[in-house]
């Protein structure tokens, strides 16, 4: 056949043809292989309601009370992330407004938490009967009215039932939480109104929680001893009973100081296992050294060919700054690397010492026990002019009902466990 015959050169037009859509046909099937779904989370610790927070809150002139000042210097990183998880320990009580030991704050504390990027709040902790029932009724209706996803504390045992287990979703990716506290200062009428740590009533929620398609299973544990640094025996023991029972993630608050870090990929199953034992106060008014910040845990997950692996972990130092500007103390939660970079203006010498005193102390603690997950450092100034909506993001509730055989413990009768 002749190179320059007509049937020649319509067979190689043809051929060209199929080459080309030969090669978009592999591309466009390698680009379907490596596809990646992915979602952001970040957690932070105690949201408290001291006396001092909520006098300095309050707006004498039209008797209101105004929080967004104390999330300005951090609502850009919520902005960055997909959710935004915090412990809520205080009640949405109503008047009288007060603190410890009794807390009970304004609900535009709740309000500020959802306008500034806050979208989960866990309700599960010690405090959360300092107002009984009605107190705790009370502040889940206000976080049902402002739609922030919640957990940890419920009305009855049918809302348990409904509302146990928290997933939210983005993309292909679905995450389940469960929430439960070491004890109440308050005496219970019924089990089923707070999830208290134990150990016959978390695995059977797990038993169940596994039964659906998670990708990752996180648990967020109200725990330990105050103001120490280190995890306790009771952490481990159940940090121990929550990886075997296929828990991936935990969170840990309550110490209000600041506990190790870690993440391992266990070798015999590939499961990954990462426990942040306490994140320390995010807003509070306890001034004490090592009790005056926290931290601020970023972590990413990316989903491809079916399987969910955490591929960026780390944390924000944070710091508690309180200034009094015109005669009235004000609380600024700051991110510890733009201050230390004089990136936030207008703190005072003795504010930077006492912050950098709290960066020390957290570095050298991480730096000595932390496993595998380092500090996030940003030296460039992120606040942006934010809108307050934040995009919708599927949420649902899990149902889990409990066998008939399981009665929830009585609980001061419970066992020790």
């Amino acid at each position: 056949m002749q190179h320059d015959s007509p049937l020649y050169k319509k067979m190689k037009k043809r051929i060209c043809i199929l080459l080309l859509c030969l090669v978009t046909a592999l591309f466009c099937n390698a680009q379907k292989e490596t596809k990646k779904d992915s979602l952001s989370l970040l957690f932070v610790g105690d949201i408290m309601g001291h006396d001092a927070q909520i006098l300095a809150a309050k707006d004498t002139a039209n008797n209101t009370y105004k929080y967004d000042g104390v999330f300005k210097y951090v609502r850009s990183f919520f902005y960055e992330h997909d959710f935004t998880l915090g412990n809520l320990e205080v009640c949405l009580a109503g008047q009288p407004y007060k603190g410890y030991p009794s807390f009970s704050s304004p609900d535009e504390l709740a309000a500020s938490c959802q306008r500034n990027g806050i979208n989960v709040l866990f309700t599960s902790n010690n405090h959360t009967l300092d107002r009984g029932e009605k107190g705790l009724f009370r502040t889940i209706d206000v976080l049902d009215s402002l739609k922030i996803m919640h957990t940890g504390s419920f009305k009855d045992s049918l809302d348990r039932v409904g509302k146990n287990l928290l997933i939210i979703q983005k993309n292909n990716i679905k995450v389940g939480f469960i929430n439960y506290t070491y004890n109440s200062n308050r005496k219970l009428s019924d089990s089923c109104l707070l999830n208290i740590i134990d150990s016959t009533i978390i695995l059977n929620d797990l038993k169940q929680v596994k039964q659906h398609d998670l990708d990752k299973i996180i648990a967020v544990l109200h725990w330990g001893n105050e103001y120490q640094n280190f995890p306790n025996k009771y952490q481990k023991k159940y940090a121990k009973l929550l990886f075997k029972n296929g828990v991936d993630i935990i969170i840990g608050t309550h110490p209000h100081v600041l506990q190790k870090m870690e993440y391992q990929v266990i070798d015999s199953t590939k499961q990954e296992r990462l426990i942040a034992y306490s994140l320390g106060n995010f807003v509070s008014n306890q001034r004490k050294r090592k009790r005056d910040g926290g931290t601020m845990l970023s972590l990413t997950l990316e989903k491809s060919n079916d399987t969910t692996k955490i591929t960026r972990k780390g944390y924000y130092l944070t710091w508690i700054h309180t200034p009094t500007r015109k005669g009235k103390k004000e609380f600024e939660i700051l991110p510890c690397s733009l201050a230390e970079n004089h990136q936030i203006w207008g703190i005072d010498s003795l504010s930077m010492k006492e912050m950098n005193i709290f960066i020390d102390d957290s570095r050298e603690l991480f730096k000595k026990n932390n496993l595998n997950i380092s500090e996030i450092k940003t030296g460039k100034q992120v606040l942006k002019q934010l809108p307050y909506k934040r995009f919708d993001l599927k949420i649902e509730f899990l149902k889990i009902q409990p066998p008939n055989s399981l009665k929830y413990p009585s609980f001061f009768a419970r066992k020790s466990n």
